[in-house]
């Protein structure tokens, strides 16, 4: 079964989005991934997906085993070329399909990579999930398009941004009859251009929590910054972390 997000990150907008994210943020994220799940040295960590691996990476420098897995072959090759003296193994997969030969203690969606997928593969995602991560290790979770965060200040409207020497122009919709958030995009770079449309399902915090309970987790904590935060109406996003 093919989705959306197989053709989706090419160069153009992987590279946008790598110049996008600063170093500090990164490295505030990783921060907020220790303390709230309290990973002690040496801990086994799945990154899936993870993109250009800055996480991976991040978490890898201090001193973690880290597995991450992203559909987008240009990210995992970038991600490689940067991991040569890292401790990351890093393999092209779709997170529609977890791979069962590992055992973490710390599995990890971030980048707002939850909610690609339909109900029914975001229940398979987190089911699978729940058989690699070992007991008394966690789950954490990235959503942005959590719909106390996206629906508050929807606008469908955005200027164009460059980053990095590159153009994204983006044409929203809501999808209110399906709960989707429909984005066109086009990147342009000189005479390079990609076009693609994202899709992200929109649930309620509450939903959230129902499913990751459903597929076997417990405890969540809801937080809508890396600083600590509590989650609550009008929040950035939602940083879910629950136990196995």
């Amino acid at each position: 079964m093919s989705h959306w997000y197989d053709t989706f990150f090419t160069e153009l907008p992987n590279a946008f989005w790598r110049a996008a994210v600063t170093d500090d943020y990164t490295t505030a994220e990783v921060g907020f991934l220790v303390r709230a799940t309290g990973l002690t040295p040496g801990a086994r960590v799945l990154d899936l997906p993870c993109g250009s691996g800055r996480h991976s990476l991040a978490l890898s420098r201090r001193g973690y085993r880290v597995t991450g897995i992203d559909v987008s072959t240009e990210a995992i090759a970038f991600a490689r070329r940067l991991s040569l003296a890292e401790n990351v193994d890093f393999r092209v997969g779709d997170m529609a399909a977890v791979p069962h030969d590992l055992r973490v203690d710390l599995a990890i969606c971030m980048g707002n990579s939850f909610g690609y997928l339909d109900h029914e593969g975001t229940r398979r995602y987190l089911a699978d999930i729940a058989t690699v991560v070992q007991p008394g290790g966690h789950l954490v979770l990235d959503y942005g398009f959590v719909a106390e965060s996206l629906l508050p200040g929807l606008q469908l409207e955005e200027p164009p941004m460059t980053i990095g020497g590159i153009e994204a122009t983006s044409v929203n919709e809501y999808d209110a009859v399906h709960s989707r958030w429909l984005t066109s995009f086009t990147f342009r770079r000189g005479a390079e251009e990609h076009r693609g449309t994202s899709v992200q399902h929109v649930y309620t915090a509450a939903e959230v929590v129902r499913l990751v309970g459903e597929a076997g987790f417990t405890g969540t904590d809801l937080y809508g910054d890396p600083d600590g935060t509590p989650f609550r109406l009008g929040s950035p996003r939602l940083l879910l972390v629950a136990r196995r």
